[in-house]
């Protein structure tokens, strides 16, 4: 019997044992569950999307766009392009996202620091989408990204269904200015070649890897745009008149179609950008618009 007791005895102290380990391990887990994530967003593209699933954040990038009301008193870590690491750092992030486009610029100052960011493909409507669906899942989020998502495919069907009208779709040449003069062609692997297609026009240069090529006169010419979008990615102030400049000057863009029939359109922010953002709807329905006028001649061609 003493026997039997002491085996009692012993078996009870070890489901005690376990039984208090059990309730650690629980408490313990529901701390790091519940532990509030501290995101750092380094461009404008990040912030819509974090704004879009209602996430906390604890540093936005310094911008002349609107910040979301949300994110009003968060602190500024700088210029996308060069982000202040050192701030950064400071605020203690458990995560800080930028866009793959960025890596090379700055993925090394971070490194330096122990800072392993995040750098979301943002190239074309089908990664945002992923981005989206990602993040919402990470961050529990599930029922807003779902949302968002629905909100761009059901836009993407709408201008397909205008494209699919039309036995012809037009020609179109995406320049992507920047300040100083200079300007970039823009292929069907960029963002807003991405649109295009969706929407229907035919990038009159493509490459199976590029995003953006340098101009060349006489390849323009051959190609005789019917429509040209013009892609003011920083400072529109200064662009935007470059563009115009350039137009002015260069007798070339006088014998191109789109310039003949007045269909050259500037994509300024916030609606375009040179990386997918949560205006990615409204953007496909400006150039549907664009590429398929409602009315008038353009919508036979």
């Amino acid at each position: 019997m003493k026997g039997s007791r002491k085996i009692a005895v012993i078996v009870l102290g070890i489901v005690l044992i376990i039984g208090i380990l059990c309730g650690l391990f629980i408490r313990n887990g529901n701390a790091n569950t519940n532990r509030k994530p501290r995101i750092v967003a380094t461009t404008f593209a990040v912030v819509q999307i974090a704004d879009k699933l209602k996430l906390p954040l604890v540093g936005v990038p310094t911008t002349q766009n609107k910040i979301p009301d949300r994110y009003e008193h968060v602190a500024r870590v700088g210029n996308p392009m060069n982000p202040s690491v050192e701030k950064i750092a400071s605020l203690k992030p458990t995560a800080v996202y930028s866009v793959t486009t960025l890596r090379d610029q700055f993925g090394k100052a971070f490194k330096q620091r122990h800072i392993q960011p995040h750098f979301l493909d943002l190239t074309s409507v089908a990664k945002l989408k992923q981005t989206i669906w990602a993040m919402g899942k990470t961050y529990q989020r599930r029922s807003q990204a779902k949302a968002a998502i629905s909100q761009i495919t059901k836009t993407e069907r709408a201008v397909k269904m205008v494209a699919n009208r039309h036995a012809k779709h037009p020609r179109v040449l995406i320049l992507m200015g920047l300040p100083g003069a200079s300007y970039l062609i823009a292929t069907n692997r960029s963002y807003v070649g991405n649109l295009v297609t969706i929407a229907g026009g035919n990038n009159v240069f493509a490459s199976k890897t590029q995003e953006f090529i340098q101009p060349n006169d006489e390849a323009i010419k051959r190609a005789n745009p019917q429509v040209i979008l013009r892609l003011a990615h920083a400072l529109p102030q200064i662009v935007v008149p470059q563009f115009n400049t350039e137009f002015k000057q260069d007798p070339m863009w006088a014998t191109t179609a789109a310039v003949k029939h007045h269909r050259v359109y500037n994509l300024e922010e916030p609606n375009f950008d040179a990386t997918a953002n949560m205006r990615a709807a409204q953007a496909l329905k400006i150039i549907s618009n664009w590429l398929y006028p409602a009315s008038g001649s353009d919508s036979k061609r």
